[in-house]
């Protein structure tokens, strides 16, 4: 972000579901969520071992996802999640136009 200049972010901010960027300023909440850990429809896959614990666990993780950005929408904040796959190079310039249509409120 720094080096597309998009200021007035923070890390470690304290904030329920622990976002990886906070905009103070703009209310927004950005996510960036791993493909396996949050379920990603393109990447995600459930191992082969212990089955019933990893769609169990998987889905406790799409719950509580689901739950923070209900409960941060209803405090006035705006959320946008990320795919970790959305993070690589060739998609660069889409998650540019993401984040700032985001700090825009058109997002």
């Amino acid at each position: 972000m720094r080096e597309h200049r998009i200021t007035g972010w923070r890390r470690g901010a304290p904030l329920l579901g622990k976002p990886d960027f906070v905009f103070r300023a703009a209310k927004l909440a950005v996510f960036v969520d791993g493909c396996f850990w949050h379920g990603c429809p393109r990447h995600a896959r459930i191992p082969k071992t212990r089955v019933a614990f990893w769609k169990a666990k998987l889905a406790r993780n799409a719950q509580r996802d689901r739950e923070v950005k209900s409960t941060l929408r209803r405090r006035g904040w705006r959320v946008l999640r990320i795919w970790e796959h959305e993070l690589a190079q060739r998609n660069e310039a889409q998650l540019l136009r993401r984040i700032r249509a985001a700090l825009s409120g058109l997002g």
